[in-house]
């Protein structure tokens, strides 16, 4: 699909720089048409069509080996397409080298020059394009005091924390006053504690300086709290691109329902049928009464076979069965703990549920407990397909 270059790149607007006034900057939208790339025989990107809007913050979200860290080469220049169009603010780019692009890579691995002082490593690239002393001086200082690290240019990278040289490695890109930012992982090299905060920074970092960013991801939780929105891919194949809670709450297919979640969500394989009158979703020990939705299942399903899905949160646990409600018996099979709510799996049939509960309820493995759904969270998916139908 082919995005009007008139609607994508017609317009100027004015982006706070982190220098702290206000430049005129063209649009620093990025198109990908029917981009792909193949390894070999591998197809590592599958005709991807996306559209970032300018200063959005997207992430690309996957497990690993769907594409995702080739898609943000590709609009590097690291990587060549075989076929497609990549557009980074008004220009078409596939022909353009790395350097030219206006962009700033952050990776993985930090990727510091550890003979190089912390001031020298933010001042490499703008003495790489010839800037005058004193500009580069001020530039390197202005990204030390938004980092929060002007006490650190003297160092050396070994001297530096994981989070310290994540922020050196951010610094080098803020220096250059790209249009976009690409990050690849750049958090997954540093602990749980420290990664939550610099989730935070970085998040209020692309706000404050308002740059197109594009993040890759297998995170999922990194995803939900720092993305505008977030392109699931699998197997270099474009799923789903929605905000995090779209994402979250009206998943397109059973890979991102079960991708996106933790716990993730409970999928159980059922027939439709019908019986006195009413359409009933059967799966052997659960019966569930679905009739406001058969017309709808029955158009978008391809068969009577479906899958229901239904979040932990969403799976509700009761000591005794509630009245007016489709139930089912269960047997406690695993409890874990966690603090302010409680993982309960449960053994329905040959289905394993998990529940996610408050610390009020807390069973004893063997119990015997009743089982319900949240009827205005439920998921109903095409089996053959993986579609979601409702």
């Amino acid at each position: 699909m082919r995005f009007p270059i008139s609607c994508v790149f017609g317009k100027r607007h004015k982006r706070l720089r982190s220098r702290g006034g206000f430049d005129e900057q063209p649009l620093a939208q990025i198109v990908l048409e029917n981009l792909t790339k193949r390894f070999h025989d591998v197809v590592a990107v599958n005709d991807l069509s996306i559209q970032i809007q300018d200063k959005e913050f997207v992430v690309l979200l996957g497990p690993s080996g769907c594409g995702k860290t080739t898609v943000l080469r590709c609009i590097a220049g690291l990587e060549t397409p075989d076929a497609g169009h990549i557009y980074i603010g008004d220009r078409l780019v596939n022909e353009l080298s790395p350097k030219d692009r206006d962009i700033a890579f952050v990776f993985q691995s930090y990727a510091l020059y550890p003979h190089m002082s912390v001031y020298d490593n933010l001042a490499f690239p703008l003495r790489m394009r010839r800037l005058p002393k004193q500009e580069i001086d001020e530039k390197v200082r202005k990204a030390a005091e938004t980092l929060r690290i002007p006490e650190l240019l003297k160092r050396k990278p070994k001297e530096l924390s994981g989070g310290q040289r994540q922020r050196v490695a951010l610094g080098r890109a803020i220096v250059r006053e790209p249009k976009v930012f690409l990050m690849d992982e750049p958090l997954s090299n540093i602990d749980a504690k420290l990664r939550l905060h610099m989730r935070a920074e970085l998040k209020r970092l692309q706000i404050e300086l308002a740059i197109t960013t594009v993040y890759v991801t297998h995170d999922q939780a990194e995803a939900m709290t720092m993305a505008d929105r977030i392109a699931v891919l699998n197997s270099g194949v474009l799923c789903q691109l929605s905000t995090p809670m779209m994402t979250y709450d009206l998943p397109s297919s059973t890979f991102v329902a079960g991708f996106l979640g933790s716990p993730p969500m409970n999928f159980i394989d059922c027939s439709l049928m019908d019986e006195d009158g009413k359409t009933f979703l059967d799966a052997g020990t659960l019966k569930l009464d679905v009739s406001e939705l058969a017309a709808v299942i029955r158009e978008k399903s391809t068969s009577s076979e479906v899958v229901l899905g239904v979040r932990p949160e969403d799976t509700l646990v009761h000591k005794d069965r509630p009245r007016g409600e489709d139930t089912v018996e269960a047997e406690v099979y695993v409890v874990e703990p966690l603090g302010a709510a409680v993982i309960v799996d449960l053994k329905v049939g040959g289905n394993i549920l998990r529940s996610e509960t408050r610390q009020g309820l807390l069973p004893s493995i063997g119990d015997k407990i009743w089982v319900s759904f949240r009827r205005s969270k439920l998921h109903i998916f095409d089996k053959k397909t993986g579609k979601a139908i409702v």
